[in-house]
């Protein structure tokens, strides 16, 4: 047989369109030619296949002509998970081993110079899409954890090239890969009861986590801002299989590992210092940024003012719409950003406006210059915003804790189950569902329309109270919200009082 057929799979942004390793061997002038779009890595593995062979023990055509054709032609490929199945075409084409042997399985692995596999990254994507094709996979030991996260896989873990021949010829079949228990298992998350005081702020973190809002921290330094923030993702709902394996999957095509997050909801905590690009995502060839390694989870901006402003202004459409778009001129992706954006400020540059322990150094042009960092847009979108204040001696010295996670969880889920019967979270509702969900009278129409003149607030902002006010409602158990609700919601977006001390 001279001409060989291997299964295997690109790597496309979270998507892993299937790739056929096309082998030829033809009589002619001795050589290897390498067609179908290959970048530099995949190029370099006619050289790392050739050595890798040879030192298996296994012979290299040298006396043929070799095609390798990477199908489709039009799809570019790269890194070096294609060493594999083009050995294993060489291989094949040569009648070293059996073309049939090939049919029911994907491969991809890099070769070491002497025939061991590498791991190579993406291999979570690769498996999902192995599985809808009910196929087996063959991939380096290295992997195998990762890919049998994908669930009802046939996962082939190999160390050697010699191995997987093995395999095919049946002399050494390579039994399933069976996961391990501990890779699932979740470490305890930071406690909620250790947070002393801070009723409101504790009161907000458990209406963002019930609503999936977006919240913001003012105060001074040292108040518990970053705190509070970490605690949000153990008030949140566990995840569900599919939501874990897109968190896992984001990580995957990162090169991140995934057993020590496993099942636990993202929090990632950017430097101010971060890039556009790493923020949203990016590069020649598009990679996630931290909005999508936050997808389902948590995105924490600490020092918000900090951040440059054209950093801060690419978060507005993925906040509204869940994805980013990354477009390249030869590439576009298009990755998952469904995130909860929690941030925190101090109130002027020296952080001590309104700071009972400490004056204020600040120039009123200087407050002025630092709250313009941020734009009225991006703050439309922050449901709650929140002052932290310092906390008096006496209750930082109290032995009292507060109520736990767990506790708190327990009514974050139940307020999300009314939610998800009306068929989405509150902060999800599109503006006719939302109006029908809060069924305003005449009456509670005309307040609003006061307060909305009053306080000069956007029609986003309304919106956004809205929502605010039907997630307290929710939390109450209570069919639609009701003026204390409003008031609430209301006094969530009182940032300007806030940052001015009044």
């Amino acid at each position: 047989m001279t001409l060989a057929i291997v299964a295997t799979r690109a790597g496309v942004g979270l998507d892993a369109p299937a790739v056929h390793v096309e082998v030829h061997l033809a009589n002619g002038l001795p050589g290897l030619t390498l067609v179908g779009l290959p970048e530099t890595a995949v190029k370099e593995s006619r050289e790392r296949v050739r050595s890798a062979l040879v030192n298996a023990g296994f012979d290299f055509p040298n006396t043929k002509r070799i095609t390798l054709n990477l199908a489709p032609a039009d799809l570019p490929k790269e890194g070096g998970r294609f060493d594999l199945p083009i050995a294993l075409g060489i291989l094949a084409a040569s009648g070293q081993i059996p073309v049939d042997a090939l049919e029911g399985m994907e491969c991809a692995g890099e070769l070491a110079l002497d025939g061991k596999l590498r791991a190579v990254p993406g291999v979570l994507p690769f498996a999902l899409a192995t599985r809808r094709a009910k196929k087996a996979l063959i991939i380096p030991r290295a992997c195998a954890n990762e890919a049998a996260l994908a669930g009802d896989l046939p996962v082939l873990p190999a160390d050697t090239l010699w191995q997987v021949v093995a395999h095919l010829l049946g002399q050494e079949k390579i039994p399933p890969y069976q996961l391990s228990a501990s890779v699932k298992s979740t470490a305890p998350m930071a406690d909620l009861a250790d947070v002393r005081g801070q009723h409101q702020a504790r009161r907000a973190l458990e209406v963002a986590a019930a609503g999936g809002h977006n919240l913001l921290l003012a105060g001074p330094p040292g108040t518990g801002k970053t705190m509070l923030a970490s605690r949000l993702p153990g008030i949140l709902p566990p995840l569900s299989e599919d939501d874990a394996l897109q968190v896992a999957a984001v990580r995957s095509v990162c090169g991140l590992p995934l057993e020590a997050d496993w099942g636990k909801r993202p929090f990632r905590q950017p430097h101010h210092s971060a890039s556009a690009a790493a923020l949203v995502g990016g590069g020649s060839k598009p990679k996630p940024g931290e909005i999508s390694l936050a997808h389902h989870g948590v995105l924490f901006l600490d020092e918000l003012p900090e951040f440059s402003r054209h950093v801060l202004e690419v978060l507005r459409q993925p906040l509204e719409t869940g994805t980013i778009h990354l477009a390249r001129a030869s590439h576009e992706r298009r990755y998952p950003a469904q995130f909860q954006l929690v941030a925190a400020m101090n109130p002027c540059p020296c952080g001590h406006l309104g700071d009972p322990r400490q004056r204020c150094q600040c120039s009123a042009s200087q407050i002025q210059r630092y709250q313009a960092r941020l734009s009225g847009p991006l703050l439309d979108r922050i449901d709650l915003q929140v002052e932290v204040p310092a906390l008096p001696p006496e209750q930082l010295t109290a032995q009292t804790q507060g109520e736990s996670s767990a506790a708190v969880r327990d009514r974050v889920m139940a307020a999300r189950e009314r939610q998800m019967a009306r068929g989405a979270l509150n902060s999800q509702l599109s503006g006719k569902a939302l109006e029908a969900a809060c069924a305003l009278n005449d009456e509670e129409r005309t307040w609003l329309a006061g307060v909305l003149e009053k306080l000069k607030l956007s029609a986003r902002a309304y919106h956004r109270v809205l929502r605010v006010a039907l997630t307290l409602a929710d939390l109450q158990g209570e069919p639609k919200p009701s003026q204390p609700h409003f008031i609430e919601a209301i006094g969530y977006r009182q940032l300007d009082r806030l940052l001015k001390g009044a």
